[in-house]
């Protein structure tokens, strides 16, 4: 039977369905491996029973000779920022700590309902707000990477940092990511693994805690781009519960999947070209190119001119709209309430907020109540939304040359946690070449490439033109087939 934790999604579903071992062998395999990856930290709240009665029950109905769904049998880390009834969902914070949803988040209820168990609560930085997953209350999160000669702890990304550094170390087959500006791409392309952004509104925000409203979405990190394809068309779909799902069929992604990339044009934009920007990460783009060009495609130069703007009208779209939602955590209706003794509901508000935020939800939290408020909301938020108009512009005007735009997915390999804290400008620039992509409500994806130098993973992005996930999944086919990346972490922890 080997090693059942070496399996991706397909070959677990394929294997159940097959009679190969049965669903709970493989969640207790995998159990096993989250107990024994204790020092990566990437769980919050382990959950080895849920998995076990979930793999009971697609046992029980393959022994009845019912149809299994399209992932029965697998199980799946959830990022700690889907409400699960009866699990903790805490956003990895202090304020939402023991907080147990009472309803399914519609993603969580969507893959439960193809037959996913569920290994646990995936750590993350707070409210999804960081790249590195050092703002987690609950400690930060270790890659399963080591560079080359060294045993510095190396980030596994964010702020699905849990779920990349879990997919990585083979403590789950997939899991589901967050993205707001980059958060899926970004760990994926550091740890070495796969993940999709679909088009905003392909997935449901409902019962997923808001950061974000008009960025967030949810997309699935795993170890190939068939298993994302297959993860995606069980996560999407339309629900009425949300305002801003689309009212779309759900390809099948998986099944159309199609390597061949004859009479497709991919852009390359010129702005991304970065002063600065790590040769090792220049010389993955190339390789990328070429590996597109072999799988028939044109390769042409696009130009997105207002790049250089989008990462400042994304920290203030994304800080305003976080201190929106996030005042909502004020101590009365759930969570932690910090309660002073004599204090009124003023001093309670301020003594829960104060205790339950940690340093960077509340500097983002301060940056949007500021640009939002009355004398500065023409200055900053008006023009921002400006900005953000101007680069979905530059996409609609580069989709009129091309099909499909490639680069990479962050300016540098996994950096050592505590390297950039210190300077959270630094830190935002992680996001340089995702947060385009998200201002404009597009589908990315990220697929590896190479190892750099010090035998870290680097990634490719192919961005897709507004619900073509069909186009983006086939080209990072392309690149995953040509690449032949089959690196995984030397085992420490």
């Amino acid at each position: 039977m080997g090693d059942l934790t070496q399996l991706g999604v397909r070959a677990i579903r394929d294997g159940v369905a097959g009679g190969d071992f049965t669903a709970r062998e493989v969640a207790e395999a995998f159990n096993a491996a989250v107990e024994g990856a204790s020092a990566l930290n990437a769980f919050i709240t382990p959950t080895p029973e849920l998995a076990l009665r979930h793999a009971d029950l697609v046992d029980a109905d393959r022994a009845a000779g019912r149809d299994l769904p399209a992932m029965a049998g697998v199980p799946i880390g959830m990022k700690d920022l889907f409400c699960t009834r009866g699990v903790q969902s805490s956003a990895a914070s202090h304020i939402l700590e023991g907080f147990v949803p009472e309803y399914e988040s519609t993603v969580s209820q969507n893959l439960w309902n193809a037959g996913c168990g569920m290994l646990g609560k995936l750590n993350m930085d707070q409210f999804a707000m960081g790249s590195s997953n050092e703002t987690s209350y609950f400690g930060d999160v270790k890659s399963p990477w080591r560079k080359d000669g060294s045993n510095a702890a190396l980030t596994p990304g964010g702020s699905s940092g849990g779920s990349s550094a879990a997919v990585a170390a083979r403590l789950c087959p997939a899991a589901t990511g967050t993205d707001t500006g980059g958060s899926i791409r970004q760990p994926a392309a550091v740890t070495g693994i796969t993940g999709i952004k679909p088009t905003y509104g392909r997935c449901s925000r409902w019962g997923v805690v808001a950061f974000a409203s008009s960025l967030d979405q949810a997309g699935p990190m795993a170890r190939s781009v068939d298993d994302c394809a297959i993860m995606l068309g069980a996560m999407a779909g339309f629900d009425p519960k949300d305002s801003t799902s689309l009212d779309a069929p759900v390809p099948d992604w998986a099944g159309s999947l199609n390597a061949d990339l004859k009479g497709k044009r991919v852009g390359i934009p010129r702005e991304y070209r970065m002063e600065g920007t790590d040769q090792s990460i220049l010389d993955s783009w190339e390789r990328g190119k070429e590996w597109l060009r072999d799988a028939g495609a044109e390769i042409v130069d696009v130009s997105l001119p207002h790049t250089k703007y989008a990462l400042p009208a994304y920290y203030i779209i994304a800080p305003a709209e976080a201190s929106s939602n996030l005042a909502r955590y004020d101590g009365v209706r759930y969570g932690l309430r910090d309660l002073p003794e004599g204090a009124g509901l003023q001093d309670m508000y301020a003594a829960t907020r104060a205790e339950g935020f940690g340093d960077e939800v509340k500097r983002r939290i301060l940056i949007g109540t500021y640009v939002l408020s009355a004398g500065f909301y023409d200055a900053y938020y008006t023009q921002a939304q400006k900005v953000r108009t101007l680069v979905q512009r530059d996409f609609t005007d580069a989709f009129g040359q091309c099909d499909m735009i490639l680069a990479p997915t962050s300016p540098n390999a996994a950096f050592p946690l505590g390297e950039m804290q210190a300077d959270p400008l630094a830190m935002y620039l992680n996001d340089v070449f995702a947060v385009p992509a998200s201002l404009a409500g597009l589908p990315a994806m990220s697929v590896p490439a190479m190892l750099n130098g010090d035998g870290l993973p680097l990634g490719l992005q192919i961005v897709g033109k507004p619900m073509d996930e069909q186009g983006v999944l086939d080209a990072g086919l392309a690149i995953e087939q040509r690449s032949g990346f089959d690196a995984v972490p030397e085992r420490w922890w």
